[in-house]
């Protein structure tokens, strides 16, 4: 079974789909197929179809949605081949099982996009921490590579599913953030210029972003417009949070305004081996403010 989820919903058995296109059976799919291989308990697919006041025929209605959802998966599993020596094809009680106090959807070891994602954004992490910042910049690159949307895009989502929606938009933020990290210490200040620009409108107090779009200014020669997006990022933060810019993001400004233009010149990468040059203490502050986040707007 394939299954995507990091943008429309698709899974497939056999390589033919197997997603209803009915709203509450499709999010029962969703939950299923983001979970495969581990049991759902009823009671999150019914607070995901209803909320907290289901009717009382939600159980009846929720076995209804499974035998629709089994309908799908045994379409597809007729086009299976039956493997020499098996006792018999599968079911669709076999790919969607039935337990007790839930429900589970195999994924008989095909491709998943969360998962992958996973593998490889960890791969990116594990990388930046040996210092190798070429691999991560690739490894997170591929991993967000992924994404063609925002995840279950095309899914009525409930309480369960908006709640696992923030967390891999969390998840995608921070192999973002991270990727440009990696590209900012190889010194791709200014190809990550137009990028971050349009990152910074759309995630409006996030102060990590900011620190990287300032910085990537400043080493691009236009310190001024450096503080001035600082100055934006300041003023956004008191009117709509009644916050001031963290002490980190304060650094980094006072590193910008007493580091002259030097700063434009310098592309330092990330040390490689013990004894390496140190960043300036402009990309020190920067790579501190990294992993603060707040909220995304607009």
């Amino acid at each position: 079974m394939d299954i995507e989820v990091l943008g429309a919903l698709a899974v497939r058995e056999n390589g033919l789909s197997i997603t209803p296109t009915a709203p509450k059976p499709r999010q029962v799919l969703a939950l299923l197929a983001l979970h495969a291989d581990r049991m759902v308990p009823v009671s999150a697919l019914t607070e995901e179809l209803w909320g907290a006041a289901p009717p009382r025929s939600a159980r009846t209605t929720l076995q209804t949605y499974v035998l629709q959802l089994r309908e799908l998966i045994a379409a597809a599993l007729a086009r299976e081949a039956v493997p020499d020596g098996a006792v018999g094809p599968r079911s669709a009680k076999d790919v969607l099982v039935t337990m007790p106090g839930g429900y589970l959807l195999c994924g008989g070891g095909g491709a998943s996009d969360v998962r992958t994602f996973e593998r490889l954004a960890g791969a990116g992490y594990r990388a930046m921490d040996a210092g190798d910042c070429a691999g991560a910049a690739r490894q997170l690159r591929e991993a967000l590579a992924l994404w063609s949307g925002t995840a279950f895009a095309d899914v009525q989502a409930g309480p369960q599913l908006q709640m696992e929606i923030k967390r891999l938009d969390e998840s995608r933020l921070c192999a973002l953030d991270r990727r440009i990290e990696a590209d900012l210490r190889l010194g791709r200040h200014r190809e990550l210029l137009a990028e971050l620009t349009v990152l910074v409108n759309g995630y409006r107090t996030h102060e990590s972003l900011h620190a990287q779009y300032m910085l990537a200014l400043h080493r691009s020669g236009r310190r001024g417009e450096a503080l001035d997006a600082y100055q934006r990022l300041r003023t956004t933060l008191v009117q709509e949070l009644g916050l001031e810019p963290s002490a980190r993001l304060r650094r980094l400004q006072r590193s910008i305004l007493t580091a002259g233009h030097d700063l434009a010149a310098q592309t330092p990468a990330a040390p490689t081996a013990p004894g390496a040059p140190a960043a300036s203490a402009a990309a020190a502050s920067a790579a501190a403010v990294a992993g603060e986040r707040l909220v995304p707007t607009g």
